[in-house]
């Protein structure tokens, strides 16, 4: 199974970064991940809020092969407050369940700092919710690596979860 992660601009907080790193690198042991960084949209405008999350929802799902996409290979995963919370267990048990109907990839989508667009939150397989707490996007992506290897951790059956 492979795990995208599209992320929108550089991590800037270094203890963020080393946090991602490290996660990436335990999630590699039972996965391949692929964490791109893309271009983040920047506009000054208050105004311009759902024109930026709407350009940057079009380079998230761009990272995503559209091939696969409409084979149902690909999961989409949108992140959004809105979501589905599930513990750490939840998310093993779908993650397997998605790995037996064959899927080979799954894409987790964190918007930048406006979130992501209603339109790409409604084409999503699956909206999941870190929290009902607010995150920064940088803290998303940390949240997001560790959970996905706890998850894969649980179905390994190692001792990390317990």
């Amino acid at each position: 199974m492979k795990i995208i992660l599209p992320f929108l601009g550089k991590t800037k907080e270094q203890y963020l970064a080393a946090g991602i790193d490290d996660y990436a690198g335990r999630l590699r042991r039972f996965v391949q991940l692929e964490m791109v960084v893309l271009k983040e949209k920047k506009n000054a405008a208050k105004e311009d809020t759902v024109r930026q999350q709407n350009e940057e929802g079009q380079i998230l799902l761009g990272s995503v092969q559209p091939s696969d996409r409409v084979a149902k290979a690909v999961r989409i995963v949108a992140l959004d407050p809105a979501g589905q919370q599930l513990s750490s267990e939840e998310l093993a048990d779908m993650v397997s369940r998605w790995e037996d109907q064959g899927v080979r990839e799954i894409a987790f989508l964190i918007g930048g700092p406006t979130g992501l667009a209603l339109e790409l939150v409604r084409k999503a397989d699956y909206v999941l919710s870190l929290s009902r707490m607010t995150f920064t996007h940088e803290m998303a992506r940390l949240l997001v690596l560790e959970q996905l290897y706890r998850a894969f951790s649980i179905k390994a059956g190692t001792g990390y979860h317990k």
